[in-house]
């Protein structure tokens, strides 16, 4: 019997047929309501997602025939796991889809950083030839430490390889992933060594907010701060308290811990006023491992995985 698939989320218009060539029967339906989707997603063995649908346990419980959560990317934030893996459903992501467009990303964040480009920029548009006030700093003699070593940050130390730096790497669940390029350290080490602090860590219970003053007074030195991962694990109140102290020297920033505008509290709106007049923050709408490329590629990987979970061969794979 034939599969069949919802699809709640905007993907690349490649979704469709992809999965098609596996047997797959897809209902692309992104403007589908909260309602709407509770009343018919009993009807599917499978849901794929971005980032938009909350996949909790009213949603687990109405889909009765559920067998595989595909998420087009890499966070899992929005699923409850525990209680997905509860039902036996399988949980798919496409963190391979996606993992150069974040590097590359992170390498553009960090070096506009560094080098002072979007001050500059705005400066000499507005007429101010300032060459001393936009001396920037070079990473090959600098410390750069990561936290997190999935897909990510793995990609994001395979780009710093060309810059000569010295790369830490701590990884609370992963251990023996030393190279000669690559040192695996503890968190103590990160702490005393670190230059630059970059993070590469999921979203959950864990993280949130793990990232935070306490956290980071830790460092013997200033750092820099980039954080291509999510905003809530360094809340805003926290950073902004850093940079005031300058224990946080300049920070490059593709998330936010509050990225929906129209639904911001008095408080948090102040918050990100001050933070946004701030000249030594480098800013991205959370697009990092968003490029044309990667939007096709996560949906050759994910449908990849729906395959390989139903022992499927493509079309493309038979020929």
């Amino acid at each position: 019997m034939q599969k069949k698939f919802l699809i709640v989320d905007d993907m690349h218009q490649s979704i469709c047929g992809l999965l098609s060539e596996i047997g797959i029967d897809a209902d692309y339906q992104p403007q589908v309501s909260r309602s709407e989707l509770l009343s018919i997603i009993g009807n599917y063995e499978g849901l794929l997602i971005r980032s938009k649908t909350d996949v909790d346990q009213e949603l687990i419980d109405a889909a009765v025939k559920l067998e595989v959560i595909g998420r087009a990317g890499a966070g899992l934030d929005k699923i409850d796991v525990q209680y997905v893996e509860s039902k036996g459903i399988e949980i798919l992501n496409a963190p391979e889809g996606n993992r150069d467009a974040l590097a590359e990303h992170a390498m553009g964040l960090l070096l506009s950083m560094l080098n002072n480009i979007i001050k500059s920029d705005a400066e000499v548009r507005n007429w101010v030839w300032d060459r001393e006030g936009n001396r920037g700093d070079e990473l090959s003699d600098k410390t750069i430490g990561i936290i997190g070593y999935g897909y990510m940050g793995q990609a994001f130390v395979q780009r710093l390889r060309a810059f000569d730096c010295r790369v830490l790497v701590y990884d609370k669940y992963k251990k023996g992933f030393g190279t000669k390029n690559v040192e695996e350290v503890s968190l103590a080490k990160l702490f005393d060594k670190s230059d630059i602090l970059s993070l590469h860590i999921p979203l959950n219970e864990e993280t949130r907010a793990w990232v935070n003053k306490d956290f980071i007074q830790n460092f013997r030195k200033d750092i820099y701060l980039l954080n291509t991962a999510r905003g809530e694990i360094l809340p805003t109140k926290d950073l902004l308290e850093l940079l005031d102290s300058g224990k946080i020297k300049g920070a490059a920033l593709d998330v936010l811990d509050k990225e929906k505008f129209d639904n911001l509290t008095e408080d948090e709106r102040n918050q990100f006023t001050d933070l946004f007049s701030r000249k030594n923050i480098v800013f991205s709408p959370h697009v990092g491992g968003w490029t044309f490329s990667s939007y096709k590629r996560i949906n050759e990987v994910l449908v990849g995985k729906i395959a390989s979970h139903y022992h499927i061969m493509s079309e493309s794979n038979k020929a």
